[in-house]
């Protein structure tokens, strides 16, 4: 089991773990407190625990399980944390155990760009294309943060600015001195399109 490994290794961890009748019943004072909470002041209320539980696949019970009870006007909703890090439940949870949605996120991303894309038989091939892909990703990544900000563009994710600025339909006429980009007259963000060229493209 990776937990077993982890301990054993001395690495940190700290994993999501599905929920189950055995956990709600160990967190029942605490989404309990949360739904108190919430009756009395009628707004969000989010509140930390810790318990010991043990999986049927894991050889012993784990102090460090880190209950988020979280209570609103659209119900429940309740997340189970296993960590062997230091620190609060509330802190763990918002600080350590949450950034690793926005990481899959990234990956996401990747993936978006046809990173997974490897159904080469040789490992070079599949090597390279991951190679593009991390290139492209990152090509996209600097335009959002330098060249988009203060824009509509500025959170898009990396397949909306592949569609708006990247596959985009027009008509490109090259002579010896110049290269022309034409531009169906109905297309969207021109103007964005113009400003994001004549700084990304050296005259």
């Amino acid at each position: 089991m990776i937990l077993n490994w982890c301990e054993r290794h001395s690495v940190e961890y700290i994993v999501g773990l599905t929920t189950s009748s055995r956990l709600e019943k160990l967190s029942f004072d605490i989404r309990y407190e949360s739904t108190i909470r919430w009756e009395g002041e009628r707004t969000k209320q989010r509140h930390f625990g810790r318990i010991h539980y043990a999986a049927h696949s894991w050889k012993r019970p784990r102090r460090k399980v880190v209950v988020k009870a979280e209570t609103s006007h659209r119900g429940f909703n309740t997340r189970y944390v296993v960590t062997n890090l230091h620190g609060s439940p509330q802190w763990l949870y918002d600080h350590r155990y949450c950034p690793c949605g926005d990481m899959e996120n990234r990956i996401k991303e990747q993936q978006w760009l046809f990173s997974d894309r490897t159904s080469c038989h040789d490992g070079w091939p599949n090597q390279y294309r991951l190679l593009l892909a991390g290139l492209a990703y990152l090509l996209l990544k600097r335009l959002r943060q330098v060249y988009l900000k203060r824009t509509a563009y500025a959170t898009a994710q990396v397949t909306t600015l592949r569609l708006k600025f990247v596959k985009i339909g027009g008509v490109v006429i090259r002579n010896t001195r110049l290269v022309r980009l034409m531009l169906s007259s109905p297309s969207p963000d021109q103007s964005l399109f113009r400003k994001l060229a004549s700084k990304l493209v050296p005259r």
